[in-house]
């Protein structure tokens, strides 16, 4: 359903092998769960961050396993949302996506605190994230 390839936005991207319907459950975020003071520390200085805090205390680490959803890069004009439930992390399609077309959700607030630079390419690109 999905493949990694290079990405214009940043490093490898997760993209489309086949049309993705709207509000379709794509998948989920898994990785090492770690407490979320372990995870600020990984993420301290770090250039690729794949971490997501599911609660005040815990967060998963997705650059330790096999996840395809590490790749799903930041745009400011995302075709995917993330669903944080049940100490879960689901990925599911905002709008119908095409064959070929990258997977892209909005951070958000991230570990990067608007010190990044923004190149999704947006229209309406915040410039940083």
């Amino acid at each position: 359903m999905f493949c990694v390839l290079p990405s214009f936005i940043q490093g490898h991207g997760l993209f489309a092998q086949q049309p993705l319907p709207a509000r379709r459950k794509l998948g989920e975020f898994t990785g090492e769960k770690i407490s979320v003071r372990e995870a600020r520390r990984r993420a301290s200085g770090a250039q690729r961050i794949v971490i997501v805090e599911i609660s005040e205390t815990e967060a998963i680490d997705g650059s330790t396993g096999e996840c395809p959803f590490q790749f799903v890069n930041h745009s400011c004009n995302p075709n995917v949302f993330i669903r944080v439930a049940y100490r879960r992390v689901e990925f599911y399609a905002r709008r119908n996506i095409q064959p070929g077309e990258e997977l892209t959700c909005d951070y958000g607030d991230s570990h990067h605190e608007g010190q990044l630079p923004c190149r999704c390419g947006a229209r309406n690109c915040r410039k940083f994230i």
